[in-house]
């Protein structure tokens, strides 16, 4: 059964623009690197990179807090660009990506909590928002802030991938200027440390060691995520631009949420002393930071709901046949992130993460092993990739088992069951184990479940792994 068929006029049209159920056309890959570069930024200018540097420097101490950014960088960089290329060359994101590795089923599963992955975040950033607002406003009840906001990105995303480009192409100069702004009046504020501030360090902690694993712990919970999500706009790039607009799209971003907002949060938690930025941008600017909090985070956001809904339409695709369109699932994932923001979703901040850091690692490392190792390598299975159903099995266990072996080794040791050391490198480890037992479980079923036949008329541009 085609994925258009019985799909009502509307849902096809929206599927005209946003591809939720197949490949994009090769006619319709006709963004440049520039503007699909330019979405990305959405993600990396989220202030939750200032956060996390912030809480990450005053904890753990700057040196720590340093490193563990360029770890970040290197890996998430590594795992973004090769998956911002396998998007480009096939026409797919992960979702579709992983149907042929994970079975059409297996694949849903993953669908479903990369979905409930972006609506948390959505909450996270949402929350973050509200804060900043009530800080200048706080005559302004917070759920009514909650609910403005959380209403605020659906009508942003109606459009699809050609309203995100206009979005994030008129804001990026301002947030630009905001952001110098900020640095500005902040240099020019007394810092309440009076060292250099990569030199700052709290008592009893020590560079290295403990310290620094629990940072890396806390960068793995959004890793993951960064490279998984530039598929969802990868897949637009004009064929011309994929081996430049793959390191463009994939690596550049992670250098800007690490390194340039991660080490901005970093020196201004230092200086200010405050880890949370809802509070240190409103205090530094007033007015203009409740605005630049509002700009940044409607930008994120946008993009968080975006891919949700991408995520949705494919589960409840495949799972119950349920097709009502790209924009149905805008407003659930609204509704959803809103009712969590409500319901104090940032209470359980560090538990959402350790899954989140762990489930997305080990999927991105999936990926990456199925295209490099088994299918380019060892020439395990179809070169290219097949998302129709009519040719898939529901469960492939070369995607299946590793994820879910993996995934809950990873939590159980991020859960401090496996000790200290595997406890802070518990998605790394994950996403190591997860490699191994995808090339193990590719080697004994001899690729026997990535395709039902072998499907006709591919022309040599769909093979990625030949």
């Amino acid at each position: 059964m085609r994925t258009d068929q019985k799909t009502d006029p509307k849902a096809k049209e929206e599927m005209k623009d946003d591809y939720s159920f197949d490949r994009v056309p090769v006619e319709k890959r006709n963004m440049g690197w520039f503007s699909i570069t330019n979405i990305t930024f959405g993600i990396a200018t989220a202030i939750f990179y200032f956060q996390m540097g912030s809480v990450m420097a005053l904890q753990f101490g700057a040196v720590n807090a340093i490193i563990s950014a360029i770890y970040a960088i290197i890996v998430a960089g590594i795992l973004g660009t090769i998956i911002a290329y396998l998007s480009a060359k096939s026409g797919m994101n992960v979702n579709l990506l992983s149907r042929g590795g994970f079975g059409y089923i297996g694949a849903s599963l993953t669908s479903f909590i990369y979905a409930s992955n972006f609506i948390m975040y959505c909450a996270f950033e949402g929350m973050i928002l509200v804060a900043a607002v009530h800080e200048f406003l706080p005559s302004i009840p917070v759920w009514l802030l909650i609910i403005i906001f959380g209403s605020a990105v659906i009508p942003l995303n109606w459009f699809g991938i050609k309203q995100l480009d206009k979005l994030q192409k008129w804001s990026l100069p301002i947030f630009g200027v905001f952001l110098i702004t900020t640095i500005v009046v902040a240099f020019n504020r007394t810092s309440v440390y009076d060292g250099n501030f990569w030199a700052f360090m709290p008592e009893g902690v020590q560079a290295g060691g403990t310290a620094l694993l629990l940072c890396i712990g806390m960068q793995h919970g959004i890793m993951g995520l960064t490279a998984l999500l530039a598929s969802d706009y990868a897949r637009f790039l004009k064929p011309k631009d994929i081996k430049l607009g793959s390191v463009m799209i994939g690596f550049v971003p992670q250098v800007f949420c690490f390194g340039v907002m991660g080490g901005l949060g970093i020196w201004f938690g230092i200086r200010l002393g405050e880890s949370n930025p809802g509070v240190y941008i409103v205090s530094l600017l007033g007015l203009g930071g409740a605005l630049f909090t509002l700009l940044t985070q409607l930008r994120i956001n946008i993009t968080n709901i975006y891919s949700a809904s991408l995520s949705l339409s494919n589960f409840f695709e495949n799972v119950f046949k349920f097709k009502p369109g790209r924009r149905f699932w805008i407003v659930v994932a609204g509704v959803i992130s809103m009712a969590l923001m409500l319901g104090g979703i940032l209470d359980h901040l560090d538990s959402a993460m350790t899954f989140q850091g762990v489930f997305l690692l080990t999927w991105a490392a999936i990926l990456v092993t199925d295209s490099l190792v088994v299918k380019k390598i060892l020439k395990i299975g179809p070169g290219f990739y097949e998302a129709r159903q009519e040719n898939l099995y529901k469960w492939n266990p070369v995607g299946v088992i590793p994820l879910i072996t993996a995934s809950v080794l990873g939590t159980i040791a991020a859960l401090g069951y496996m000790g200290t050391f595997l406890q802070s490198t518990a998605a790394f480890f994950a996403a190591i184990l997860a490699s191994i037992l995808t090339v193990i479980f590719a080697v004994l079923t001899k690729g026997k479940y990535y395709s039902k036949c072998q499907a006709e008329n591919k022309s040599e541009k769909d093979y990625l792994a030949s």
